[in-house]
Formats: C-alpha cells, sequence, structure tokens
C-alpha cells in the first residue's frame, strides 16, 4: 500500500502521525506512554510503589482501578507524574500502522477476533480482558494490567510482569515537571522525618519490615509462585 504513494502523500501520513505523539502534560495526554502517579499512604512510606496506566496513541490514560473496571482518561489517583513513551520500534506491530484518524476518532475494527494490527487494538483487548477481572491489590492490580497489554504489544519480546515493570519505571520513568517531583517525593520526606524524630528505631523497625513483606509479596508471587499474581 505504501509503495503506490507518492512522496508527498507518505510525507503527509508521517507528519500526521508524529503529531499524534506529542506528549502533553497539560491536558494529561501521553501517546504510546506507560504513566506513574504516586498512591495515597503506601507511596508515603514506599516512594518507588505507586498506581500505573498505559495510555492510547491519541494519549488518553487508561488504568485498572478497580473490580471489572478500567478507568478511561480519568488516572484513578490524579494527575500522571512521572512516563515513559514506548520505542513502537520494539513493539511486534508495525511502527507506522495507527488506529488513530483524527481527534477523537478511530478506526474501528471490523470482527471482534480480529488480529493485532495497531497499538490501540491491543489494548482494546486488554481492556475488554480486564472488564471481567476482579480488582486485588497483591494479585491482580494496575500493574498487572499494564504488563498484560505490554506483552500483548510484544514489547522489547514481551515477559513483562509486575516486578520488572515496577523496576523498569523506577530507573527509566521521566518526571512530568518539577511540580509533580515534589508531589510525589515530598510526603515520603515529610513521613520519614517525622517518624525518625518521634519513632526513632521502632519506626525504621517497621519501615524495614514493612518493605520487606510487601516487596517479597510480589518477588515471591511473580517468580516462585507463578500463578499467584496475574497478569
Amino acid at each position: 500500500m505504501e509503495a503506490d504513494m507518492d512522496p508527498e502523500q507518505q510525507q503527509m501520513i508521517e507528519g500526521s502521525f508524529s503529531q499524534t505523539m506529542q506528549i502533553d502534560p497539560r491536558r494529561a495526554r501521553f501517546p504510546c506512554s506507560i504513566v506513574w502517579s504516586p498512591l495515597p499512604v503506601i507511596s508515603w512510606f514506599i516512594p518507588f510503589i505507586g498506581h500505573v496506566g498505559i495510555c492510547r496513541e491519541d494519549g488518553v490514560i487508561l488504568d485498572f482501578a478497580g473490580p471489572n473496571f478500567v478507568c478511561v482518561d480519568n488516572f484513578a489517583f490524579g494527575a500522571a507524574t512521572r512516563y515513559i513513551q514506548v520505542d513502537r520500534e520494539k513493539c511486534c506491530i508495525p511502527s507506522r500502522q495507527s488506529a488513530y484518524n483524527g481527534d477523537d476518532r478511530y478506526m474501528q475494527d471490523e470482527t471482534a477476533g480480529a488480529d493485532i494490527r495497531t497499538w490501540d487494538d491491543a489494548l482494546r483487548k486488554g481492556t475488554q480482558e480486564f472488564q471481567h477481572r476482579s480488582y486485588n491489590l497483591f494479585t491482580c492490580n494496575c500493574h498487572s494490567f499494564v504488563a498484560n497489554n505490554l506483552n500483548r504489544l510484544g514489547y522489547l519480546s514481551s515477559g513483562w510482569n509486575v516486578v520488572n515493570l515496577a523496576i523498569f519505571i523506577l530507573f527509566n520513568g521521566r518526571w512530568v515537571s518539577t511540580a509533580s517531583m515534589l508531589r510525589s517525593i515530598l510526603p515520603f520526606v515529610v513521613v520519614f522525618f517525622l517518624g525518625v524524630t518521634f519513632g526513632g528505631l521502632t519506626f525504621l523497625t517497621f519501615l524495614f519490615f514493612f518493605t520487606c513483606v510487601l516487596v517479597g509479596w510480589f518477588l515471591l508471587g511473580t517468580y516462585c509462585f507463578k500463578n499467584l499474581i496475574q497478569l
């Protein structure tokens, strides 16, 4: 199909596609990205644990936020504070094939069982699956949803789970702004300072065991008891 296009048409298509890939935090638009925000209470004690979502080609955020419920364009715990824009060249879908067809207009699958041809095809199928899943913080959560979609997309040859996804965001995520960084880190700094001031060693012991138990659960559930944490 592309071979039949003249250079001007090809340039227009590529230009149109590149415009859909622009990050716009003010409108909460992160095309083809993974986004992250802190969780109330939990992130105050363990700042690298938070809520994640994955975005469509037009930048709209999808996140698994409750039993049988995937939020669309309403990130469950406030505005995204970190993001990673996924390199589509490293996915098993055509890098220039897109379901996007202008503002808020999408090509629809003609058959429900059609093969995944675009980024949004994969996310649509992932959303349909998780709309029939029960939510559980410890066994089927927002990380499960994003990991499921990354595996469906074949990003970096798949193999995604809740642990390596969390590590990937921790070391590769970009802050949306300085204010978003402060919003994510400042509560932990305040809680840690107050805890050490008034609780001393007792607080540090509690924080250590709380972190070990929570992180240990996901490590064991992911790598030792592989049916425990759903993807």
